[in-house]
C-alpha cells in the first residue's frame, strides 16, 4: 500500500454499501468472471452490471483483462487486505477491553471478599 497509514479506505466501503455491487464481489470471490456471467448468475442486464463494475473497477476493488473479444472481472487484494487490518485493529482494541474488564471485576470481587 501506499505510504499512508494502512486505514480503511472509505471508498471501499461505500462502493460495497450498494446490494447489487456486494453480490458481484460475493461471485468474483469464488474466481474471475465475464460481465455476461455477472449479469446471468444476478438477474441483472449486461448494461446495469457493467455499470456496477466501472464503480468497483474506479475503486480499484475490481480489475478487468481483455481476453479475445471479453473482459474478465476479477477481484484485488488490495481494498480487502486494507479491510482486514481495518477490521483486526477493532479486535485488538477490544480484546484489550475485555481484559482489562477481566482485571476489574476480579479485583471488585477480591476487595468484596476481603
Amino acid at each position: 500500500m501506499s505510504g499512508k497509514n494502512p486505514g480503511m479506505d472509505m471508498t471501499t466501503l461505500s462502493a460495497l454499501a450498494e446490494p447489487n455491487r456486494m453480490h458481484i464481489v460475493e461471485l468474483l470471490r469464488d474466481g474471475p468472471l465475464t460481465v455476461g456471467e455477472i449479469a446471468d448468475r444476478l438477474g441483472l442486464r449486461q448494461p446495469q452490471a457493467s455499470k456496477h463494475l466501472k464503480v468497483l473497477s474506479d475503486n480499484g476493488i475490481v480489475e478487468v483483462q481483455a481476453e479475445a473479444n471479453r473482459r474478465i472481472y476479477k477481484l484485488r487484494p488490495e481494498p480487502f487486505q486494507a479491510l482486514d487490518s481495518w477490521v483486526k485493529s477493532f479486535q485488538r482494541v477490544m480484546k484489550e477491553r475485555f481484559d482489562n474488564l477481566d482485571e476489574y471485576l476480579r479485583d471488585l470481587q477480591n476487595k468484596n471478599h476481603s
